[in-house]
């Protein structure tokens, strides 16, 4: 029996247990590979196979052969004649090219410029995070429609093909690195349970919690809110 399937959805809910009342602990996006573990009625058990993460979604009909060739460079491109979109690093395939479109599901288009080769890499990691300038801060969230700190820092390994952990906690882990008196750009401050990164030597993009929004700080003042009102000092920094 084939257990390895490929989202073909614009993103999914990845829930803690099987059911809509559970928390969203994270989110498949379009074209994302993933493994059954278990199915129950309504949901199904899963692995994806980017960064092993488990969870629950939804049982739905989705892709049993796909080899993706392309992806979305933008923060979301338009489902042509529809109010759907497909977030940034989805990944698809080019069933047909008419003009500026490309058709990558049937009776699906999207603007060609809006997407790049699969293996294409993009170093500048500002320009990745400084999409999602002013999206909603959303637990678990992984798009357009609301992203977590995490997963904020995560999308631009997942964009270059590269493993990175999903959480925080797995995420300090993975990282080398120490404590410094000076920042500078490239720089990933961990505390407990969140994390920024640096753009430049005086500020840092996070999704914050507290302004309910992806937003550009001051990394000192920064660090003596989340120390004031969290009780959180600085764990860990890294490099991207």
């Amino acid at each position: 029996m084939q257990t390895n399937f490929y989202c073909n959805n614009p993103y999914i809910n990845i829930y803690e247990r099987p059911s809509i009342n559970s928390k969203i602990s994270s989110q498949i996006i379009y074209g994302e590979k993933f493994k059954i573990l278990k199915k129950t009625k309504n949901f199904i058990k899963i692995r994806t196979f980017y960064d092993k993460y488990p969870g629950y979604i939804k049982n739905k009909n989705f892709i049993k052969k796909f080899k993706p060739t392309h992806k979305v460079k933008v923060l979301k491109t338009k489902i042509n004649k529809s109010n759907k979109f497909l977030p940034f690093s989805s990944e698809i395939e080019i069933i047909k090219r008419k003009k500026n479109y490309i058709m990558f599901k049937q009776n699906q288009w999207i603007k060609q410029k809006d997407i790049t080769l699969i293996n294409k890499k993009e170093k500048n990691f500002s320009k990745i995070y400084k999409f999602y300038l002013n999206c909603k801060y959303k637990w678990g969230g992984k798009t357009y429609q609301g992203i977590d700190c995490s997963a904020l820092i995560q999308i631009y390994y997942k964009f270059n093909n590269k493993f990175f952990p999903r959480d925080t906690v797995d995420q300090i882990k993975y990282k080398k690195g120490n404590i410094a008196k000076k920042f500078k750009l490239g720089d990933i401050i961990y505390w407990k349970g969140h994390v920024a990164v640096c753009i430049n030597s005086k500020n840092l993009i996070h999704a914050y919690g507290p302004k309910k929004k992806v937003i550009i700080m001051p990394i000192n003042k920064t660090i003596k809110i989340i120390e004031k009102t969290a009780n959180l000092k600085v764990k860990k920094i890294c490099r991207v």
